[in-house]
């Protein structure tokens, strides 16, 4: 039999939590005296107090890990928390690898007492040819099935690219959501193709549009969008239909979001 205090050296775990491990019900004392209080563990409780020291490592909570420690005769039970565990981690990992890229900028201007500027340039899109896939999505940050889509149901329809050949996004919300975004993506081509189940081929009309295009991470996508609706507003253009982005250099071309080439357009009209 142990003291807690021998216990807790052991264990790793300080008495006060100990003590609030038993009063959660994940590790109680294998003794207490019901005269002193004093608790008292047994050595073959150090495997379960390094177990709850693991999971509370990984990030689980306290009533998570009671959970756990339940199903931890079921091998496939603990096997789905951990995965999807994982999944939680890698989804806060990549939010902070886009934080630390914005961050990072902000810096790099800063340290060159500089503000960024983005040329904006009014230019007519004319008819064209494309392949096109809408959906209803999640969010704005599930484009990319829109795209597998479209790269899955034409992969055997021999495509041939225009010239130029246009990868965009078109936003058709007349205002920022956080759900259910009505999103359409396409590709232009040359020749004509028959419907897939989802990809539509069309023809586009023509469409004039002030744009900015800048090199960067999505993320500065936000920035680059108040700087051309500032430029419409200020030289006497007003929105003249959904914006949308044009991938020059996308996820496609390079795994560095430091390379990507977006162009941000918003249709005008002369006021």
């Amino acid at each position: 039999m142990l003291k807690i205090g021998t216990f807790s050296k052991l264990s790793r775990i300080s008495i006060r939590m100990l003590r609030h491990y038993d009063e959660m019900g994940l590790l109680h004392p294998f003794q207490t005296d019901p005269v002193t209080g004093y608790r008292y563990y047994a050595e073959n409780q150090l495997p379960l107090a390094g177990r709850i020291a693991a999971f509370k490592e990984m990030g689980y909570s306290l009533a998570s890990i009671r959970e756990l420690l339940i199903l931890c005769d079921d091998k496939d039970a603990v096997e789905a928390s951990l995965l999807a565990r994982r999944a939680e981690l890698e989804a806060e990992a990549q939010q902070t690898a886009a934080r630390l890229r914005l961050l990072d900028t902000a810096l790099m201007r800063l340290r060159k007492d500089e503000i960024m500027k983005y040329d904006v340039t009014v230019k007519t899109f004319p008819e064209r040819y494309a392949a096109t896939v809408r959906s209803i999505l999640p969010s704005y940050n599930h484009e990319g099935m829109l795209w597998d889509t479209l790269m899955r149901e034409t992969a055997g329809l021999g495509l041939v690219p225009g010239d130029p050949c246009y990868c965009c996004a078109v936003f058709h919300d007349m205002e920022f959501k956080e759900a259910d975004t009505d999103v359409e993506v396409y590709m232009t081509l040359k020749g004509s193709y028959p419907d897939t189940e989802h990809v539509r081929f069309r023809m586009l009309p023509a469409v004039t549009a002030a744009c900015a295009t800048f090199q960067g991470p999505y993320e500065l996508c936000d920035e680059v969008m108040a700087a051309v609706a500032q430029w419409v507003s200020d030289n006497g253009y007003e929105l003249d239909g959904p914006t949308f982005n044009i991938y020059h250099v996308s996820p496609h071309e390079t795994s560095n979001p430091d390379e990507y080439v977006t162009e941000v357009c918003y249709p005008v009209r002369k006021r």
